[in-house]
């Protein structure tokens, strides 16, 4: 944690030396503010003219002649009125409204050395020679404040590091990354696309490739939830008004959603599926030997995101979660979410992130500032889940104040195959909803109480989450997943006939398969099939067709030799059965 901490006021400190650098080249920019991320930092800028990959390049070698200066990072205080006078005079009016909305009468400010100030609370490292690595990446734009309406900045992002060794390690990454992109690959492989122009932004069109990829998914969501014994439910896209303000979401989150009037009454499309699994809950009486109640459905949902923040799958503004609410009393929330997180885990092994500690993660958010529902209630949820947590012996970390307005909630989060982290899974602990629509059942004492709910997900937004699969796989998936597990490729026209007697021999065994059986040359057609990434090429010619074999190619791992049909067939069917990565 110590690392992380030192890593953001580093990364902190080189966005201060990125601002004064982009001042002392082009003096009328103003500046906004500059944090340290995840991966590194970004600074807004307030300029006419677009910053360019060249001007990044400018940027940089003026940093590194501020880092060579060595000046150190001091911290001053002076009044809100002596602040915002002395931001006046520089014509830096984002500055100003930034100390007009802070409570506190004395203002923060950090110098670098005597050449260059700013509006900040820091902390910062010593001196501005202690950066050693570093490296701007890209500018995109940015809304100040994130409000669509207020001026366009442009956002310079950077990164930094301790190391040489350590930045060069993340460029590669970056790269790799770049190639694995699903923006790239999920056109490249015809799998989904993205038509901003005709039909808006934030809205995925699947092929037929895709839709077979999602299904797949799907399918195996179903299948593993009646497992574990929940129920189906179906519930409808739109929803009045009124039930949303019951729920909260018109308080809390209208913002993020869309409203519309039918026959002079408010309607909203759902953003969440929660109110409408109540509202079937609701339907009849239960009793305390009902629960646990746990309800399952692929809801489709839409939110109003901000066009800056959409980005491919990963966040869009219609997309499907794996939602599930579980009814329960408060002495049985603790063996829910136990089994909740078990779940989670098993499915992530399925699709091939089996290491817990390393490649997956935890984490306990806490009870935002904008929270609903009682004191009382929110501690009761929070220790259930931590419980749950402790008993399953799995490391967590908390998140102070993330949680969700209802409740506190568990995240897990996945290390892709480049080690980035995603969020997935979340399990979220709710007494409010409950309570403010009614909701109740009959105790062994024949007197009504009020259940608990458990909101969860396991793969969160389908839409994320095959996005996350594209970038983790590299587009190569394993057989289970891909849309097409084999691609039959005749030499000739006159092995047609036996390319048709192995699909179906395939088909039967339940493989997704097609032929390739087009006028061109054997070598591209296999060309091709490797450039689509489809595990195996069958290969069939003179001696196949006599012999009953077929010459097997598989992705990666090149040509496999000659087996026997039935061979084949039984190979590839363990594979998919056993869902090997």
């Amino acid at each position: 944690m110590a690392y992380k901490t030192d890593l953001d006021k580093l990364r902190h400190s080189c966005s201060h030396v990125m601002a004064q650098a982009v001042q002392e080249l082009w003096p009328q920019t103003k500046v906004t503010i500059g944090p340290a991320i995840e991966n590194g930092f970004y600074y807004d800028f307030d300029r006419k003219e677009p910053f360019t990959e060249n001007d990044l390049v400018k940027i940089e070698k003026v940093m590194r002649k501020i880092i060579e200066r060595k000046s150190k990072f001091s911290q001053y205080f002076m009044s809100r009125e002596e602040a915002i006078a002395l931001f006046g005079k520089q014509n830096e009016p984002y500055k100003i409204e930034l100390i007009e909305g802070l409570a506190d009468q004395e203002v923060s400010f950090f110098k670098t050395g005597e050449e260059w100030f700013d509006l900040c609370k820091g902390p910062h490292i010593d001196n501005v020679g202690q950066i050693k690595a570093f490296k701007l990446l890209s500018v995109a734009g940015s809304y100040w404040r994130g409000d669509e309406h207020r001026p366009m900045l442009q956002r310079i992002y950077g990164t930094a590091f301790f190391t040489q060794e350590e930045l060069d390690s993340y460029l590669k990454m970056l790269k790799e990354a770049g190639q694995r992109d699903h923006r790239k690959l999920g056109p490249q492989l015809d799998l989904f696309d993205f038509y901003h122009e005709t039909a808006g932004a934030g809205l995925v069109f699947y092929h037929p490739s895709g839709a077979m990829l999602r299904k797949t998914i799907e399918d195996y969501l179903r299948e593993q939830h009646l497992k574990h014994d929940y129920q189906m439910v179906m519930t409808p896209h739109i929803l009045k008004g009124k039930l949303w303000e019951i729920s909260g979401h018109a308080e809390h989150y209208k913002e993020n959603m869309y409203y519309f009037d039918v026959d002079e009454e408010k309607f909203a499309v759902k953003p969440m599926n929660c109110p409408g699994h109540i509202l079937i809950y609701k339907s009849k009486l239960r009793s305390y030997n009902n629960l646990p109640i746990r309800y399952f459905e692929l809801g489709s949902v839409y939110r109003r995101e901000k066009v800056g923040v959409l980005h491919g799958l990963l966040r869009v503004r219609g997309f499907t979660q794996d939602d599930a609410h579980i009814f329960c009393r408060q002495d049985q929330i603790e063996f829910e979410v136990c089994q909740v997180i078990k779940f989670a885990l098993e499915v992530m092994k399925d699709f091939g992130f089996p290491v817990v500690g390393r490649d997956i993660h935890f984490e306990l958010s806490t009870r935002p500032d904008d929270y609903m529902g009682s004191l009382p209630q929110w501690e009761t949820a929070t220790q259930a889940l931590e419980s749950s947590l402790k008993n399953t012996q799995l490391p967590y970390a908390i998140n102070e104040g993330d949680g969700a307005f209802y409740g506190p909630k568990i995240d897990v989060k996945l290390k892709d195959a480049l080690g980035r982290q995603w969020q997935c899974a979340t399990i979220q602990c709710d007494f409010s909803l409950p309570q403010r629509f009614g909701l109740s059942y009959v105790n062994s004492q024949g007197k009504e109480e009020q259940p608990i709910m458990i909101h969860r997900a396991i793969l969160g937004s389908i839409e994320r989450f095959i996005g996350m699969l594209v970038e983790h796989y590299g587009g190569a998936f394993p057989v289970w997943l891909a849309p097409i597990q084999a691609l039959i490729v005749p030499i000739a026209a006159q092995h047609h006939a036996y390319a048709l007697f192995v699909k179906d021999d395939l088909q039967k065994g339940g493989v997704r398969v097609i032929i390739d059986q087009r006028n061109e040359s054997l070598g591209k057609r296999i060309r091709e099939g490797t450039i689509k990434k489809i595990p195996y090429l069958l290969i069939v010619g003179d001696n196949e067709a006599k012999e009953g074999t077929v010459a097997v190619r598989r992705y990666g791992q090149g040509d496999q030799g000659v087996c026997p049909l039935a061979a084949f067939v039984a190979k590839i069917r363990e594979e998919i059965c056993l869902r090997q990565s």
